[in-house]
Protein backbone atom coordinates (compact mmCIF):
# COMPACT_ATOMS: atom_id res chain seq x y z
CA UNK A 1 0.00 0.00 0.00
CA UNK A 2 0.86 3.63 -0.45
CA UNK A 3 2.26 5.48 2.61
CA UNK A 4 -0.47 5.99 5.28
CA UNK A 5 -1.46 9.39 5.66
CA UNK A 6 -3.72 9.36 8.70
CA UNK A 7 -4.32 6.99 11.06
CA UNK A 8 -7.48 6.44 13.32
CA UNK A 9 -6.90 5.66 16.96
CA UNK A 10 -8.77 3.84 19.01
CA UNK A 11 -8.83 4.20 22.90
CA UNK A 12 -10.60 4.78 25.99
CA UNK A 13 -12.53 8.32 27.55
CA UNK A 14 -10.50 7.38 30.60
CA UNK A 15 -6.63 7.24 31.54
CA UNK A 16 -5.63 5.48 34.38
CA UNK A 17 -2.29 7.26 34.91
CA UNK A 18 -0.08 4.30 33.88
CA UNK A 19 3.46 5.58 33.35
CA UNK A 20 4.33 2.76 30.61
CA UNK A 21 0.98 3.75 28.99
CA UNK A 22 2.01 7.38 28.65
CA UNK A 23 5.12 6.58 27.20
CA UNK A 24 3.52 4.27 24.65
CA UNK A 25 1.44 7.10 23.36
CA UNK A 26 4.15 9.84 23.56
CA UNK A 27 6.35 6.87 21.11
CA UNK A 28 3.29 6.40 18.57
CA UNK A 29 2.90 10.40 18.38
CA UNK A 30 6.43 10.87 17.92
CA UNK A 31 6.12 7.93 15.33
CA UNK A 32 2.89 9.44 13.47
CA UNK A 33 4.26 13.23 13.37
CA UNK A 34 8.07 11.89 12.05
CA UNK A 35 5.94 10.10 9.33
CA UNK A 36 3.88 13.20 8.66
CA UNK A 37 0.53 11.22 9.62
CA UNK A 38 -2.42 12.81 10.81
CA UNK A 39 -4.26 11.92 13.87
CA UNK A 40 -8.00 10.82 13.66
CA UNK A 41 -9.49 10.18 16.84
CA UNK A 42 -13.04 10.76 18.89
CA UNK A 43 -12.08 14.57 19.08
CA UNK A 44 -12.46 13.83 23.20
CA UNK A 45 -10.22 16.21 25.66
CA UNK A 46 -10.09 13.31 28.58
CA UNK A 47 -8.67 9.99 28.97
CA UNK A 48 -6.63 8.36 26.65
CA UNK A 49 -7.87 10.07 23.79
CA UNK A 50 -6.97 13.89 24.96
CA UNK A 51 -3.17 12.34 25.92
CA UNK A 52 -2.73 10.86 22.59
CA UNK A 53 -4.33 14.59 21.15
CA UNK A 54 -2.24 16.55 23.08
CA UNK A 55 0.60 14.36 22.66
CA UNK A 56 0.88 14.93 18.56
CA UNK A 57 -0.29 18.36 19.04
CA UNK A 58 2.96 19.11 21.10
CA UNK A 59 4.92 18.22 18.44
CA UNK A 60 3.33 20.34 16.02
CA UNK A 61 1.20 17.12 14.55
CA UNK A 62 -2.08 17.34 12.42
CA UNK A 63 -5.37 16.16 14.70
CA UNK A 64 -8.56 15.37 13.42
CA UNK A 65 -10.85 15.02 15.80
CA UNK A 66 -14.84 13.19 14.99
CA UNK A 67 -17.56 13.71 17.51
CA UNK A 68 -21.37 13.39 17.74
CA UNK A 69 -23.30 16.70 18.88
CA UNK A 70 -24.37 15.29 22.26
CA UNK A 71 -20.68 14.88 23.46
CA UNK A 72 -19.93 18.14 22.16
CA UNK A 73 -23.47 19.34 24.03
CA UNK A 74 -21.63 17.49 27.21
CA UNK A 75 -18.48 19.85 27.07
CA UNK A 76 -15.79 16.67 26.53
CA UNK A 77 -14.77 17.65 23.11
CA UNK A 78 -10.91 18.60 22.77
CA UNK A 79 -11.05 23.04 21.96
CA UNK A 80 -7.07 22.84 20.56
CA UNK A 81 -7.00 20.49 17.70
CA UNK A 82 -6.35 21.05 14.21
CA UNK A 83 -10.03 20.43 12.91
CA UNK A 84 -13.37 18.77 14.56
CA UNK A 85 -16.06 17.39 12.67
CA UNK A 86 -19.43 16.54 14.27
CA UNK A 87 -22.10 14.22 13.30
CA UNK A 88 -25.02 13.78 14.42
CA UNK A 89 -24.67 9.85 16.11
CA UNK A 90 -22.37 7.53 16.82
CA UNK A 91 -22.78 5.30 13.44
CA UNK A 92 -22.09 8.84 11.56
CA UNK A 93 -19.17 8.97 13.88
CA UNK A 94 -17.61 5.77 13.04
CA UNK A 95 -18.38 6.05 9.55
CA UNK A 96 -16.62 9.19 9.17
CA UNK A 97 -13.48 8.34 11.17
CA UNK A 98 -13.16 5.38 9.18
CA UNK A 99 -13.62 7.32 5.76
CA UNK A 100 -10.86 9.82 6.81
CA UNK A 101 -8.16 7.11 7.68
CA UNK A 102 -5.54 4.65 5.68
CA UNK A 103 -5.48 2.46 9.21
CA UNK A 104 -6.59 1.86 12.32
CA UNK A 105 -4.39 1.69 16.36
CA UNK A 106 -6.15 0.20 19.06
CA UNK A 107 -4.62 1.20 22.37
CA UNK A 108 -5.96 0.13 25.89
CA UNK A 109 -9.65 1.27 26.72
CA UNK A 110 -12.98 -0.51 27.12
CA UNK A 111 -16.51 -1.41 25.81
CA UNK A 112 -16.48 1.66 23.06
CA UNK A 113 -12.68 0.58 21.67
CA UNK A 114 -13.43 -3.23 21.49
CA UNK A 115 -16.42 -2.65 19.61
CA UNK A 116 -15.02 -0.10 17.22
CA UNK A 117 -11.82 -2.44 16.62
CA UNK A 118 -13.76 -5.24 16.31
CA UNK A 119 -15.93 -3.44 14.02
CA UNK A 120 -13.05 -2.78 11.68
CA UNK A 121 -11.59 -5.80 11.76
CA UNK A 122 -14.80 -7.66 10.68
CA UNK A 123 -15.04 -4.72 7.84
CA UNK A 124 -12.04 -5.88 6.81
CA UNK A 125 -12.79 -9.78 6.95
CA UNK A 126 -15.14 -9.19 5.05
CA UNK A 127 -13.30 -7.48 2.34
CA UNK A 128 -15.33 -3.73 2.98
CA UNK A 129 -11.81 -2.01 3.35
CA UNK A 130 -8.24 -2.83 3.02
CA UNK A 131 -6.91 -0.94 5.58
CA UNK A 132 -4.45 -2.55 8.41
CA UNK A 133 -5.38 -2.70 11.69
CA UNK A 134 -2.67 -2.71 14.59
CA UNK A 135 -2.82 -3.60 18.43
CA UNK A 136 -0.63 -1.61 20.21
CA UNK A 137 -0.48 -3.79 23.59
CA UNK A 138 1.06 -1.88 26.41
CA UNK A 139 2.43 -3.73 28.85
CA UNK A 140 0.33 -7.03 27.75
CA UNK A 141 -2.84 -5.47 28.23
CA UNK A 142 -4.60 -7.16 25.14
CA UNK A 143 -2.77 -10.82 25.74
CA UNK A 144 -6.05 -12.01 26.79
CA UNK A 145 -8.12 -10.95 24.46
CA UNK A 146 -5.56 -12.28 21.66
CA UNK A 147 -5.80 -15.68 23.70
CA UNK A 148 -9.85 -15.62 23.04
CA UNK A 149 -8.44 -15.06 19.17
CA UNK A 150 -6.74 -18.43 19.25
CA UNK A 151 -10.02 -19.98 21.24
CA UNK A 152 -12.07 -19.05 18.49
CA UNK A 153 -9.52 -20.69 15.68
CA UNK A 154 -9.13 -23.63 18.12
CA UNK A 155 -13.11 -24.13 18.27
CA UNK A 156 -13.07 -23.39 14.42
CA UNK A 157 -15.26 -19.79 14.59
CA UNK A 158 -12.05 -18.21 13.25
CA UNK A 159 -9.72 -19.37 10.42
CA UNK A 160 -6.19 -18.53 11.48
CA UNK A 161 -5.81 -16.22 8.04
CA UNK A 162 -8.72 -13.92 9.62
CA UNK A 163 -7.12 -13.95 12.82
CA UNK A 164 -3.62 -13.20 11.52
CA UNK A 165 -5.22 -10.09 10.07
CA UNK A 166 -4.04 -8.23 12.92
CA UNK A 167 -0.80 -7.05 14.21
CA UNK A 168 0.13 -7.01 17.91
CA UNK A 169 2.82 -5.40 18.96
CA UNK A 170 4.36 -3.17 22.15
CA UNK A 171 6.49 -1.00 20.27
CA UNK A 172 4.70 1.86 18.65
CA UNK A 173 7.46 2.65 15.86
CA UNK A 174 7.60 -1.40 14.88
CA UNK A 175 4.11 -1.45 14.79
CA UNK A 176 2.97 1.07 12.50
CA UNK A 177 6.38 -0.18 10.19
CA UNK A 178 4.28 -3.35 9.91
CA UNK A 179 1.43 -1.63 8.70
CA UNK A 180 3.15 0.80 6.45
CA UNK A 181 4.24 -2.49 4.56
CA UNK A 182 0.36 -4.13 4.92
CA UNK A 183 -1.45 -6.44 2.70
CA UNK A 184 -4.89 -7.56 2.82
CA UNK A 185 -5.69 -11.34 2.55
CA UNK A 186 -8.35 -12.05 4.27
CA UNK A 187 -9.10 -15.33 3.75
CA UNK A 188 -13.09 -15.13 2.65
CA UNK A 189 -13.90 -19.12 1.52
CA UNK A 190 -16.32 -19.16 4.04
CA UNK A 191 -18.35 -17.24 1.63
CA UNK A 192 -18.50 -20.32 -0.67
CA UNK A 193 -18.18 -22.89 2.09
CA UNK A 194 -18.96 -22.87 5.61
CA UNK A 195 -16.97 -25.77 6.54
CA UNK A 196 -14.03 -23.72 8.60
CA UNK A 197 -11.71 -26.68 8.96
Amino acid sequence: MENMKSLCVYCGANFNGDEGLKQAIVDLAKTMVAQEITLVYGGGSVGVMGVIADEVLKLNGTVTGVIPQFLMDKEVGHKGITQMIITENMHQRKQKMADLSDGFVILPGGFGTLEEFFEVLTWLQLGLHAKPIGVLNVGGFYDPLFAQMDVMVQHRFLKQANRDLVFNEADAAVLVEKMQNFSAKPDEVWFRDRNLT
